[in-house]
């Protein structure tokens, strides 16, 4: 009887760690989001609340439009890559910024996140009705896969799945602020509104995790966490086990079969 075996990374890669559990995996998506929801919410969410409470709404709606258009000038000037959830606040708080102006209104200003939420939600969902699940484009953002991995079946069905899911995250992260900004003062909203969505999205990245460790496993595909603790899938090569190749032909025959058809799990 044949077997197969893995080969071990290569001494250079030792600081890989792969095949990592899924509260690795969660651990290490985090700290690739980490860094973008600093960038993209919390800092502009932390002067706005503090120039609200410091100031008046006015002066808060600029210090969070200065910081985010200052992030997306910085990354321009050193040429570094402009996150998809960068992009999403900016565009957010540019129309947000636009509508207050028009209308002089401070429930508009707040109402309109949540009109747009419900919209990124409805968007998500066409996008899988229109074969382009919005998912494949941030995922590159936390796991970069091969073009030949992202046509996979099973890969372009869990696109659909995880953009299915947050779909509805951010119908659910829609609902619950509105309710709160009905029912709630403005400076209690600022606060609850954010703790929710955190709760929320969270729960839909361990959800995500979840969904596509299974799939990789199931597909026979390997995950690695690199040195810079940015997570990694790939198709590992399959050997034949030490001394396989020297048993009977029929045996050679049969570890030859599953060297080229195998793939280890």
């Amino acid at each position: 009887m044949s077997a197969t075996t893995i080969r071990p990374p290569e001494p250079a890669d030792v600081a890989w760690r792969t095949n990592p559990s899924k509260l690795s995996v969660v651990a290490a998506v985090g700290r690739r989001m980490v860094p973008y929801l600093i960038e993209a919410t919390i800092i502009p969410t932390a002067l706005f609340y503090v120039c609200l409470l410091t100031f008046e709404l006015k002066w808060a709606i600029v210090a969070a439009l200065v910081w985010t258009y200052a992030a997306i000038g910085r990354r321009l000037v050193t040429r570094s890559p402009i996150s998809g959830l960068l992009l999403l606040a900016t565009l957010g708080i540019s129309v947000r910024t636009l509508l207050f102006l028009l209308s002089g209104n401070d429930f508009v200003y707040f109402l309109q996140p949540i009109m747009r939420t419900l919209a990124t939600a409805a968007v998500f969902a066409a996008s899988v009705c229109i074969g382009r699940p919005l998912i494949a484009r941030f995922a590159g953002d936390f796991c970069p896969l091969t073009p030949e991995l992202q046509c996979r079946t099973a890969i372009v069905q869990l696109f659909r799945r995880l953009t299915f899911l947050w779909a509805g995250v951010n119908a659910l992260a829609a609902a619950t602020t509105l309710t709160l900004l009905l029912t709630v003062p403005v400076a209690v909203f600022v606060i609850t509104a954010t703790v929710s969505a955190w709760i929320i999205t969270c729960s839909g990245v361990v959800l995500t995790v979840s969904d596509a460790v299974r799939t990789a496993r199931i597909e026979g595909l390997h995950t690695a966490i690199a040195p810079n603790g940015r997570l990694h899938a790939h198709v590992a090569p399959v050997h034949p086990a030490p001394g396989a190749m020297h048993s009977h032909d029929d045996e050679g025959l049969a570890a030859d079969g599953a060297t080229t058809h195998g793939i280890g799990v």
